[in-house]
């Protein structure tokens, strides 16, 4: 049976003025369905570029990425865009909430560009919002809540279309250490109960011990595995 996903022989650089920048070499992994993956090393590292490649933000220079058997390293900018809508939930450092819209709202964001009833709609918005614990906060605007309860109401939206892969970049990096403890638990959560694929990139190695296998990266080059 075939991984998930798997990254093959995968490259990338970017070009200044007429420097070509090596970001990325030669990078190949698989990772099975249900897997919590840690990417970890240093600034400059490639870890975030690797994750954009992952979740289809970004394309790669070389090599290819296959997701649930579509390689998407070959879409459209289109397609891709569609391909994100559907299979790929984002958690992100700073929450990315639109500060007019509550709770609800903000949740229910994705699902705007789906075809549910608004029935339907809400369903699956007081559901996610549920599974992160904020029932209670449903009605709240972003500047009401504490960054801790901002995050979950990100993990409530990236969650509400039921993704293939979630990804999250730093997604403790802006919270309190009781905040990101109580972070960390919900996306082991979301992996174990919910069987969430999830891959996520970290610098702290507190957090990076959620994730059932790190790897870990250096200039570029992927420099070991660590199966927790």
């Amino acid at each position: 049976m075939s991984a998930l996903i798997q990254v093959k022989n995968l490259s990338k650089s970017y070009w200044r003025e007429k420097f070509e920048i090596p970001v990325l070499n030669n990078i190949s992994l698989n990772i099975d369905a249900g897997e919590f993956l840690g990417l970890m090393g240093p600034s400059g590292s490639g870890k975030t570029t690797l994750l954009n490649m992952i979740a289809g933000i970004d394309k790669p220079s070389d090599g290819e990425v296959v997701v649930d058997g579509n390689v998407i390293s070959g879409m459209s900018e289109s397609q891709l865009a569609a391909w994100r809508a559907n299979n790929v939930g984002f958690v992100f450092q700073f929450y990315n909430l639109i500060p007019v819209l509550n709770a609800f709202g903000n949740v229910e964001l994705p699902l705007l560009l789906t075809k549910l009833s608004k029935a339907e709609r809400q369903q699956q918005v007081e559901t996610a919002l549920r599974i992160v614990g904020l029932s209670d906060r449903i009605d709240h605007y972003p500047k009401q809540l504490s960054g801790g309860q901002q995050q979950r109401v990100a993990i409530a939206r990236a969650i509400v279309t039921d993704p293939v892969i979630l990804v999250a970049d730093e997604p403790t990096g802006d919270l309190d250490k009781a905040s990101a403890e109580e972070i960390l638990a919900l996306m082991e959560r979301l992996n174990k109960e919910f069987e969430k694929t999830i891959v996520m990139v970290t610098h702290d190695p507190r957090a990076a011990e959620s994730a059932s296998i790190v790897h870990h990266l250096d200039k570029g080059d992927l420099v070991k595995e660590v199966v927790q």
